[in-house]
């Protein structure tokens, strides 16, 4: 995938001191998406880079590490593991091809028996999943895990650019899943219309929208989709 100067930009009319209408990396109400996974979206990034209007300096560019929990039982629960926090999304409704998903969970380890049992196991969908300890660390916590047999811990590398079109959250990414390589492209918004005007600018109209849980599944076997490209 090629960067792309977000300084030649394209504001698409928009007003810039809408910017500060931005919340990337903030909690809101349930937002939709449109994402797609693939090898190759470097059409599709140039255009979403040049019509995006300016946005904050620190989602120019960001890089992180984390860990998904993949269940064979569950495609709605998105729980994921960054900087020592686990997050857990659900999925809400799909609306015109769209998904709205909701933060449900944040949890910090070591998080107590209590909080696992109640919140956190439940979201995985699956049986047999045995407790002793009063508390968990993240290293405790994987090798329960690693131990479930319907369960998997996946490492997951994103460098992620950030962009606002049409007045919805984009990003492209290079994302790396247990190492392989992949290319993430989506546009997010409380607006469905926001999102599908979005979608038509960038030229991604027929491309299928996929989540993570369902681009990880696809690269570790846990489905045998292909991925859009």
């Amino acid at each position: 995938m090629k960067k792309v100067d977000m300084n030649r930009s394209n504001n698409m009319n928009k007003d810039p001191l809408k910017m500060a209408e931005l919340k990337i990396g903030e909690i809101s109400k349930p937002r939709f998406e449109f994402r797609s996974f693939g090898q190759n979206f470097d059409q599709a990034a140039s255009r979403m880079a040049r019509l995006s209007m300016p946005v904050p300096e620190k989602v120019w560019h960001r890089e992180s590490d984390e860990i998904y929990i993949m269940s064979r039982t569950n495609d709605i629960n998105n729980t994921k593991i960054r900087d020592g926090k686990m997050d857990v999304k659900t999925y809400v409704q799909t609306v015109e091809g769209l998904e709205q998903w909701d933060p449900k969970l944040k949890a910090e380890f070591p998080v107590s028996r209590e909080q696992l049992e109640s919140e956190v196991i439940p979201a995985f969908m699956v049986e047999d999943f045995p407790l002793e300890a009063n508390e968990y660390s993240l290293e405790d916590f994987l090798a329960l895990i690693d131990a479930h047999p319907d369960l998997q811990a996946v490492r997951i590398h994103k460098e992620r650019f950030g962009y606002m079109v049409n007045d919805t959250i984009c990003e492209v990414a290079n994302v790396l899943v247990n190492g392989a390589k992949l290319v993430s492209i989506n546009s997010e918004s409380t607006e469905v219309s926001d999102i599908q005007a979005t979608v038509e600018a960038v030229g991604l109209t027929g491309v299928e929208n996929i989540n993570y849980l369902q681009a990880i599944k696809r690269v570790i076997g846990m489905s045998k989709k292909p991925l859009a490209n």
